[in-house]
Protein backbone atom coordinates (compact mmCIF):
# COMPACT_ATOMS: atom_id res chain seq x y z
CA UNK A 1 0.00 0.00 0.00
CA UNK A 2 1.28 3.89 -0.52
CA UNK A 3 0.61 4.56 2.50
CA UNK A 4 3.38 2.42 3.90
CA UNK A 5 5.72 4.67 2.04
CA UNK A 6 5.30 7.46 4.47
CA UNK A 7 6.45 4.91 7.71
CA UNK A 8 10.07 4.84 8.38
CA UNK A 9 11.96 1.77 9.25
CA UNK A 10 13.85 3.00 12.80
CA UNK A 11 14.99 0.35 14.31
CA UNK A 12 14.11 -0.54 17.94
CA UNK A 13 17.10 0.63 20.85
CA UNK A 14 15.91 -1.50 23.63
CA UNK A 15 17.33 -4.76 23.46
CA UNK A 16 15.42 -8.01 23.00
CA UNK A 17 15.08 -10.60 25.40
CA UNK A 18 16.94 -13.50 24.03
CA UNK A 19 14.47 -16.77 23.39
CA UNK A 20 14.94 -19.69 25.26
CA UNK A 21 16.63 -22.60 23.80
CA UNK A 22 16.35 -26.68 23.87
CA UNK A 23 16.36 -29.56 21.97
CA UNK A 24 12.38 -29.39 21.49
CA UNK A 25 12.18 -26.34 19.57
CA UNK A 26 15.93 -27.20 17.11
CA UNK A 27 13.47 -29.88 15.78
CA UNK A 28 10.99 -28.04 14.41
CA UNK A 29 11.37 -26.56 10.86
CA UNK A 30 9.43 -24.82 8.23
CA UNK A 31 8.16 -27.90 6.88
CA UNK A 32 6.14 -28.96 10.03
CA UNK A 33 4.87 -25.13 11.43
CA UNK A 34 3.69 -22.18 9.54
CA UNK A 35 4.60 -19.25 11.69
CA UNK A 36 2.85 -16.10 10.87
CA UNK A 37 4.48 -12.75 12.07
CA UNK A 38 2.17 -10.15 13.19
CA UNK A 39 2.55 -6.93 11.80
CA UNK A 40 1.18 -3.45 12.69
CA UNK A 41 -2.45 -2.68 11.93
CA UNK A 42 -2.20 0.76 9.31
CA UNK A 43 -4.67 2.76 8.35
CA UNK A 44 -5.77 2.09 4.60
CA UNK A 45 -5.98 5.86 3.40
CA UNK A 46 -8.67 6.61 1.08
CA UNK A 47 -8.06 6.34 -2.81
CA UNK A 48 -9.55 10.06 -3.12
CA UNK A 49 -6.69 11.19 -1.00
CA UNK A 50 -3.94 11.93 -3.47
CA UNK A 51 -1.75 14.49 -2.28
CA UNK A 52 1.02 13.58 -0.40
CA UNK A 53 0.35 16.31 2.36
CA UNK A 54 -3.25 14.61 3.09
CA UNK A 55 -2.19 11.46 2.80
CA UNK A 56 -0.12 12.04 5.68
CA UNK A 57 -2.16 13.53 7.26
CA UNK A 58 -4.73 10.91 7.44
CA UNK A 59 -2.21 8.12 8.27
CA UNK A 60 -1.25 10.26 11.33
CA UNK A 61 -4.82 10.85 12.48
CA UNK A 62 -5.55 7.68 11.99
CA UNK A 63 -2.76 5.53 13.01
CA UNK A 64 -3.45 4.05 15.57
CA UNK A 65 -7.13 3.45 14.56
CA UNK A 66 -6.67 -0.30 13.70
CA UNK A 67 -4.76 -0.99 17.05
CA UNK A 68 -6.86 -3.66 19.49
CA UNK A 69 -5.34 -1.45 23.06
CA UNK A 70 -7.69 -3.87 25.02
CA UNK A 71 -5.44 -7.01 23.74
CA UNK A 72 -2.47 -7.25 25.98
CA UNK A 73 -0.85 -9.94 23.62
CA UNK A 74 -0.71 -7.28 20.55
CA UNK A 75 0.37 -4.57 23.27
CA UNK A 76 2.89 -6.79 24.86
CA UNK A 77 4.52 -7.72 21.19
CA UNK A 78 7.32 -5.72 20.63
CA UNK A 79 7.85 -6.20 17.06
CA UNK A 80 4.34 -5.00 16.44
CA UNK A 81 4.19 -2.21 19.22
CA UNK A 82 7.49 -0.71 19.57
CA UNK A 83 8.14 -0.59 15.83
CA UNK A 84 5.04 0.86 15.15
CA UNK A 85 6.27 3.37 17.73
CA UNK A 86 8.83 4.30 16.40
CA UNK A 87 7.44 4.77 12.68
CA UNK A 88 4.71 7.13 14.74
CA UNK A 89 7.63 9.64 15.96
CA UNK A 90 9.62 9.58 13.18
CA UNK A 91 6.40 11.02 11.44
CA UNK A 92 6.39 13.61 13.86
CA UNK A 93 9.47 15.32 13.86
CA UNK A 94 10.34 14.55 9.97
CA UNK A 95 10.01 18.10 9.94
CA UNK A 96 7.44 18.66 7.57
CA UNK A 97 4.91 18.08 10.57
CA UNK A 98 3.08 20.67 11.66
CA UNK A 99 2.34 21.10 15.47
CA UNK A 100 -1.78 21.07 15.24
CA UNK A 101 -1.22 17.96 13.52
CA UNK A 102 1.41 16.29 16.10
CA UNK A 103 -1.01 17.43 19.11
CA UNK A 104 -3.77 16.01 17.35
CA UNK A 105 -2.10 12.54 16.03
CA UNK A 106 -1.01 12.37 19.91
CA UNK A 107 -4.12 12.91 21.58
CA UNK A 108 -5.86 10.16 19.32
CA UNK A 109 -3.04 8.06 20.31
CA UNK A 110 -3.13 8.75 24.60
CA UNK A 111 -7.41 8.78 24.21
CA UNK A 112 -6.92 5.07 22.45
CA UNK A 113 -4.72 3.67 25.26
CA UNK A 114 -6.14 5.58 28.41
CA UNK A 115 -8.88 3.49 29.30
CA UNK A 116 -7.39 0.77 29.02
CA UNK A 117 -4.90 -0.47 32.37
CA UNK A 118 -2.56 -2.83 30.78
CA UNK A 119 -2.01 -0.69 27.38
CA UNK A 120 -1.47 2.57 29.55
CA UNK A 121 1.19 1.53 31.51
CA UNK A 122 3.05 0.18 29.07
CA UNK A 123 2.69 3.07 25.94
CA UNK A 124 3.34 5.36 28.97
CA UNK A 125 6.79 3.77 29.96
CA UNK A 126 7.07 3.23 25.65
CA UNK A 127 7.29 6.93 25.28
CA UNK A 128 9.02 7.60 28.53
CA UNK A 129 11.94 4.93 27.33
CA UNK A 130 12.08 6.35 24.04
CA UNK A 131 11.29 10.28 23.73
CA UNK A 132 12.67 11.13 27.77
CA UNK A 133 15.80 8.79 27.98
CA UNK A 134 18.72 10.63 26.68
CA UNK A 135 20.68 7.03 26.01
CA UNK A 136 17.65 6.63 23.66
CA UNK A 137 18.76 7.12 19.84
CA UNK A 138 14.81 8.83 19.69
CA UNK A 139 15.67 11.49 22.54
CA UNK A 140 13.24 14.17 22.00
CA UNK A 141 12.38 16.73 24.56
CA UNK A 142 10.82 18.83 22.70
CA UNK A 143 7.91 16.35 21.58
CA UNK A 144 8.10 14.61 25.04
CA UNK A 145 6.63 17.84 26.20
CA UNK A 146 4.12 17.75 23.79
CA UNK A 147 2.75 14.59 24.74
CA UNK A 148 2.70 15.38 27.93
CA UNK A 149 0.49 18.36 27.86
CA UNK A 150 -1.60 15.91 25.21
CA UNK A 151 -1.45 13.04 28.08
CA UNK A 152 -2.44 15.27 30.84
CA UNK A 153 -5.20 16.34 29.63
CA UNK A 154 -6.29 13.06 29.29
CA UNK A 155 -5.38 11.34 32.13
CA UNK A 156 -7.46 10.27 34.75
CA UNK A 157 -7.40 12.95 37.60
CA UNK A 158 -6.89 10.53 40.53
CA UNK A 159 -4.31 8.71 38.65
CA UNK A 160 -1.26 8.54 40.67
CA UNK A 161 1.03 9.20 37.75
CA UNK A 162 -0.12 12.84 37.49
CA UNK A 163 1.78 14.38 39.65
CA UNK A 164 5.33 12.89 38.18
CA UNK A 165 4.28 14.15 35.15
CA UNK A 166 3.48 17.58 35.96
CA UNK A 167 6.64 17.90 37.79
CA UNK A 168 8.69 16.34 34.37
CA UNK A 169 6.65 19.06 32.21
CA UNK A 170 7.67 21.84 34.56
CA UNK A 171 11.33 20.22 34.17
CA UNK A 172 10.71 19.90 30.24
CA UNK A 173 9.83 23.74 29.70
CA UNK A 174 12.58 25.26 31.64
CA UNK A 175 15.78 26.44 30.18
CA UNK A 176 15.02 25.64 26.67
CA UNK A 177 16.86 27.40 23.49
CA UNK A 178 15.79 31.21 23.32
CA UNK A 179 15.04 31.49 27.15
CA UNK A 180 16.84 33.19 29.59
CA UNK A 181 18.82 30.27 31.89
CA UNK A 182 17.75 30.14 35.53
CA UNK A 183 20.07 31.75 38.19
CA UNK A 184 21.61 30.03 41.35
CA UNK A 185 24.03 30.76 43.57
CA UNK A 186 27.13 29.01 43.27
CA UNK A 187 30.51 29.29 45.13
CA UNK A 188 34.32 28.80 44.71
CA UNK A 189 36.84 26.89 46.21
CA UNK A 190 37.72 30.22 48.04
CA UNK A 191 34.74 30.21 49.29
CA UNK A 192 33.58 33.26 47.55
CA UNK A 193 29.21 33.42 46.61
CA UNK A 194 28.91 34.04 42.96
CA UNK A 195 25.48 33.78 40.53
CA UNK A 196 24.56 32.38 36.94
CA UNK A 197 23.59 35.74 36.05
CA UNK A 198 26.85 37.82 37.52
CA UNK A 199 29.56 35.54 35.69
CA UNK A 200 31.34 37.28 33.52
CA UNK A 201 31.65 35.77 29.71
CA UNK A 202 34.08 35.54 27.23
CA UNK A 203 33.61 35.46 23.72
CA UNK A 204 30.15 35.97 24.49
CA UNK A 205 29.79 31.85 24.61
CA UNK A 206 29.49 30.35 28.00
CA UNK A 207 29.63 26.56 28.58
CA UNK A 208 27.93 25.53 31.47
CA UNK A 209 28.90 22.24 33.19
CA UNK A 210 26.75 20.07 35.76
CA UNK A 211 28.76 17.22 36.90
CA UNK A 212 29.66 14.99 39.95
CA UNK A 213 33.45 13.66 40.21
CA UNK A 214 31.78 10.66 41.32
CA UNK A 215 29.92 9.64 38.01
CA UNK A 216 31.25 7.28 35.47
CA UNK A 217 29.92 8.80 32.82
CA UNK A 218 31.02 12.37 33.95
CA UNK A 219 34.66 11.16 33.89
CA UNK A 220 34.13 9.80 30.59
CA UNK A 221 32.57 12.97 29.33
CA UNK A 222 35.36 15.62 31.31
CA UNK A 223 37.93 13.35 30.25
CA UNK A 224 36.60 13.89 26.39
CA UNK A 225 36.94 17.57 26.94
CA UNK A 226 39.89 17.82 28.75
CA UNK A 227 41.68 16.39 26.17
CA UNK A 228 39.95 18.65 23.22
CA UNK A 229 42.61 21.29 22.53
CA UNK A 230 40.29 23.25 20.61
CA UNK A 231 38.18 23.76 23.64
CA UNK A 232 41.54 24.33 25.76
CA UNK A 233 42.41 27.23 22.91
CA UNK A 234 38.96 28.73 22.52
CA UNK A 235 39.52 28.77 26.66
CA UNK A 236 42.71 30.51 26.67
CA UNK A 237 42.15 32.85 23.60
CA UNK A 238 38.96 33.63 25.21
CA UNK A 239 36.42 32.23 22.41
CA UNK A 240 34.24 31.11 25.20
CA UNK A 241 34.01 30.56 29.23
CA UNK A 242 33.10 27.25 31.16
CA UNK A 243 31.70 27.15 34.31
CA UNK A 244 31.73 23.56 35.60
CA UNK A 245 29.27 23.30 39.02
CA UNK A 246 29.60 20.56 41.09
CA UNK A 247 25.76 19.76 42.22
CA UNK A 248 26.13 16.69 45.17
CA UNK A 249 26.49 17.91 48.65
CA UNK A 250 29.94 16.44 49.70
CA UNK A 251 32.30 19.14 49.61
CA UNK A 252 35.70 16.87 50.11
CA UNK A 253 34.84 14.81 47.09
CA UNK A 254 33.97 18.00 45.13
CA UNK A 255 37.91 19.36 46.46
CA UNK A 256 39.47 16.01 45.88
CA UNK A 257 38.87 16.54 42.57
CA UNK A 258 39.39 19.95 41.81
CA UNK A 259 43.37 19.37 40.53
CA UNK A 260 41.68 17.15 37.88
CA UNK A 261 39.70 19.56 36.73
CA UNK A 262 40.80 21.78 33.19
CA UNK A 263 42.94 25.25 33.64
CA UNK A 264 41.29 28.04 32.62
CA UNK A 265 37.51 26.68 33.31
CA UNK A 266 35.76 28.36 36.54
CA UNK A 267 35.01 25.86 39.31
CA UNK A 268 32.22 25.71 41.81
CA UNK A 269 29.98 24.18 43.95
CA UNK A 270 26.14 24.78 44.26
CA UNK A 271 25.41 23.20 47.62
CA UNK A 272 22.66 21.46 45.98
CA UNK A 273 20.66 24.62 45.17
CA UNK A 274 19.83 23.08 41.58
CA UNK A 275 18.94 19.72 42.58
CA UNK A 276 16.57 20.80 45.17
CA UNK A 277 15.28 23.37 43.72
CA UNK A 278 14.74 21.38 40.18
CA UNK A 279 16.09 24.27 38.16
CA UNK A 280 17.71 22.17 36.04
CA UNK A 281 16.50 19.02 34.84
CA UNK A 282 20.01 16.58 35.52
CA UNK A 283 18.26 13.29 34.69
CA UNK A 284 21.77 12.57 32.88
CA UNK A 285 25.13 13.38 34.31
CA UNK A 286 27.06 15.39 33.34
CA UNK A 287 24.59 17.70 31.98
CA UNK A 288 25.66 20.35 29.29
CA UNK A 289 23.91 23.76 28.48
CA UNK A 290 25.53 26.84 25.77
CA UNK A 291 24.66 30.52 26.78
CA UNK A 292 25.53 33.27 25.33
CA UNK A 293 26.47 36.42 27.04
CA UNK A 294 23.25 37.44 28.50
CA UNK A 295 22.43 33.91 29.52
CA UNK A 296 20.05 33.09 27.47
CA UNK A 297 20.23 29.15 26.14
CA UNK A 298 21.72 28.14 22.60
CA UNK A 299 21.74 24.53 23.45
CA UNK A 300 20.23 22.46 26.05
CA UNK A 301 21.76 19.31 27.81
CA UNK A 302 23.60 18.74 24.81
CA UNK A 303 26.28 16.46 23.62
CA UNK A 304 29.81 17.69 23.64
CA UNK A 305 30.31 16.68 20.45
CA UNK A 306 27.27 18.94 19.21
CA UNK A 307 28.48 21.83 21.48
CA UNK A 308 31.54 21.04 19.09
CA UNK A 309 29.91 21.48 15.63
CA UNK A 310 28.04 24.55 17.01
CA UNK A 311 31.26 26.25 17.99
CA UNK A 312 32.92 24.86 15.07
CA UNK A 313 36.17 23.53 17.47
Amino acid sequence: MRQLGYVFAGLLFLSFQAGACGSKASSVTQDTVTIQKQVFPFPTIPSTLTEPEARKSYLLTHYWERFDFADTTLVDNRDVTEQGFVNFIALLVDGTTSEELTRESLKNWCTGFIAKDHARRVLMKTADDYLYNPNSPFYNEGLYGVYLETLLDVLPTDDVQRSTYNFRLKLVKRNNPGDRATDFTYYLPDGNRCTLAATPVKGDRLLLVFYDPECESCHAVLGQMTASAALAKAVQTGRISVLAIYTEGNEEVWRKALPDMPEGWTIGADHEAVKTGTLYDLKAMPSLYLLDGQKKVLLKDAAFEEISRFLEL
